[in-house]
């Protein structure tokens, strides 16, 4: 499949959607990638490419909303990726997404256009994950490491013979130092594991979503934003409190809604994306799943740090990807591993637009 610069809006939407909240501000990376896509970016389905394709996960890492003050050189990426080459002696052949929500969703695409490589279509996370040893290689046992860091100006930070802990530690003190944000590229690896220990598809999923995002009408009824998303509408109203706090570096917090239906009130927990959706009190949505908030009107994606008291939303419930489903995977990511003390609450894997 061939993406070209008009795919961009839809990806953006779609990106956005999936990230629950987080996973970075979508539009200055559109603006490069639209800039930048020229012929196109082959996209690869990871079901149907060689098994010994020699992939390299890229993407950012860090706060993307400090971009705007620390600007990307423009070869942080690329610099990140042949430094790992260089470590390891070994050739990408293939680009993957790190995460494909949010900024990342973007970034491997932006990256490829750079490099003259395709992009397979599975990422290391199906969604917007806060911390690298929550990656679906990590929890399935396998190396983050090699890894290298190019935070913005230029330098190279390589980490070697790391646990995923370790990782996750030293890169966020590395990301305090530097500017706040690096990119980074993962040790290569072969299609086969990253299609046993990754989540496929997830870019075309964000394209077919954002595609029926953006032919829906302004203000949408919620049946029709239930079509074209798979998903279900956990609530609509005006966001009547936004709580935020600060803890181990991400952004904590809740937001609280006033369905306009019911009456009753639909507090969302964050950190640095929506994690629980608690309705009068009992948990009706939770991570792995995608909890996202949107514009009542406009239906774009509203981030946790961009919620706003008074604004008229629509919190929407989506079905995550069926990598988390198994029991050893879930609890990395369900409530409790972000010291939420309540059952993961799942939509069907099976429900799709």
């Amino acid at each position: 499949m061939l993406l070209t610069a008009s795919d961009v809006p839809a990806l953006v939407r779609g990106a956005a959607l999936f990230g629950s909240g987080g996973g970075g501000d979508t539009r200055d990376t559109a603006i490069l990638l639209s800039r930048s896509m020229g012929q196109g970016v082959e996209l690869l389905d990871p079901e149907h490419a060689p098994d010994d394709t020699v992939v390299v996960p890229v993407g950012l890492v860090g706060a993307t909303s400090v971009l705007a003050e620390e600007l990307p050189g423009g070869a942080e990426f690329t610099t990140a990726l042949r430094a790992v080459e260089r470590w390891t002696g070994t050739r990408a052949q293939a680009l993957a997404s790190i995460e494909a929500a949010g900024a990342n969703a973007l970034t491997a695409l932006l990256v490829a256009t750079d490099v003259g490589l395709p992009v397979v279509d599975v990422d290391l996370c199906g969604r917007a994950l806060p911390r690298l040893d929550q990656f679906s290689i990590a929890v399935d046992g396998l190396p983050l490491t090699p890894l290298v860091l190019c935070p913005p100006g230029g330098s190279l930070v390589v980490l070697d013979h790391a646990r995923p802990a370790q990782v996750e530690r030293t890169v966020r003190s590395v990301l305090g130092s530097s500017g706040g944000w690096a990119a980074v590229a993962f040790p290569p690896m072969s299609l086969e594991v990253l299609r046993r220990s990754g989540t496929p598809t997830t870019t075309r999923r964000c394209l077919d979503v954002g595609r029926r995002l953006l032919d829906l009408p302004e203000a949408a009824a919620p049946a029709r934003l239930e079509a074209a998303t798979g998903g279900r509408v956990l609530g609509a109203g005006r966001v009547v409190e936004v709580v935020r706090s600060s803890a181990r570096g991400f952004g904590r917090g809740s937001l609280t809604l006033r369905d306009r239906r019911t009456s009753g009130l639909l507090r969302l927990e964050m950190e640095n994306e929506y994690l629980v959706a608690f309705e009068d009190g009992a948990p009706v949505a939770t991570t792995p799943d995608v909890i996202a908030v949107l514009e009542r009107r406009s239906m774009q994606a509203i981030s946790c740090d961009r919620a706003t008291r008074g604004s008229e939303v629509v919190a929407l419930h989506l079905p995550g990807p069926a990598f988390w489903r198994d029991a050893p995977r879930l609890d990395a990511v369900a409530p409790r591993a972000f010291g939420i003390d309540v059952d993961p609450v799942l939509l069907p894997a099976a429900v799709s637009p």
